[in-house]
């Protein structure tokens, strides 16, 4: 059994603990333990076109928890200093992107089903869509 959770407050992956059996294999993950933050809301993303790019936002006050369920995805986090691009295939490995990360998710394989943990509710004044002005809110948080 593995066990795991982000060491700081920037975006990276998370290792989730792990149980093998030979009934078969389980994932769990605990709020306050294993994901950093209260969680308020999920959506699944899936059969999303391999020449397809989601994401490409950061959110100002919402954490979210990207796990790859089945399937492989890329995704890049960008804190407007550190850019870095991960491959999430497996269910015991998840995507932490805390507040003013800018994610992006690509490369989806056709059998690709991804699982995002939220933070918030759903509120479209939380969302930056323009990667220039993600980058000037960045400066002014410096």
């Amino acid at each position: 059994m593995t066990h795991g959770r982000p060491v700081n407050k920037r975006f990276g992956l998370l290792e989730l603990p792990r149980v093998v059996d030979s009934r078969g294999n389980l994932t769990y993950g605990e709020v306050g333990h294993h994901i950093p933050f209260e969680v308020k809301r999920y959506f699944v993303i899936y059969q999303v076109p391999l020449v397809e790019v989601r994401g490409e936002h950061a959110h100002k006050q919402c954490h979210q928890l990207l796990i790859c369920l089945r399937g492989r995805i890329h995704v890049i986090g960008d804190d407007g200093v550190r850019r870095e691009e991960y491959i999430l295939d497996r269910p015991d490995a998840g995507f932490y992107m805390p507040p003013m990360t800018w994610g992006t998710q690509y490369k989806y394989s056709p059998d690709a089903v991804l699982l995002v943990f939220a933070s918030h509710y759903y509120d479209p004044d939380d969302y930056i869509r323009d990667y220039d002005e993600f980058l000037r809110l960045v400066q002014v948080q410096a």
